[in-house]
């Protein structure tokens, strides 16, 4: 099973970092549900802006962990990264 690590901006413009194995299913329960994580409920609605996918759970915690500590500079770097590089292989 598949599992995501995957970033999201409150609306107060915080970032919130976090797994799932269904990233969508996640986000719609951070916005519409007590299941979504205590840091969000009060801060919806959330936007998804980044999501990986690491092999288990062992390595998207580790890799939750690790994005957790960035700044949110480097979060945000993270991002938009990963967007351009999107953007470029769509051109492709």
């Amino acid at each position: 099973m598949a599992y995501f690590v995957y970033i999201v901006k409150c609306i107060d413009e915080t970032l919130y970092t976090g797994i799932a194995t269904d990233v969508e299913r996640r986000i719609y329960e951070h916005n519409h549900s007590d299941k979504g994580a205590k840091y969000t409920r009060n801060r919806r609605p959330v936007e998804l802006l980044y999501s990986e996918e690491c092999k288990d759970r062992s390595s998207a915690s580790k890799r939750e962990y690790i994005i957790k500590k960035f700044s949110r500079l480097k979060k945000l770097k993270l991002i938009q990264e990963t967007t351009h590089s999107l953007h470029t292989n769509k051109i492709n």
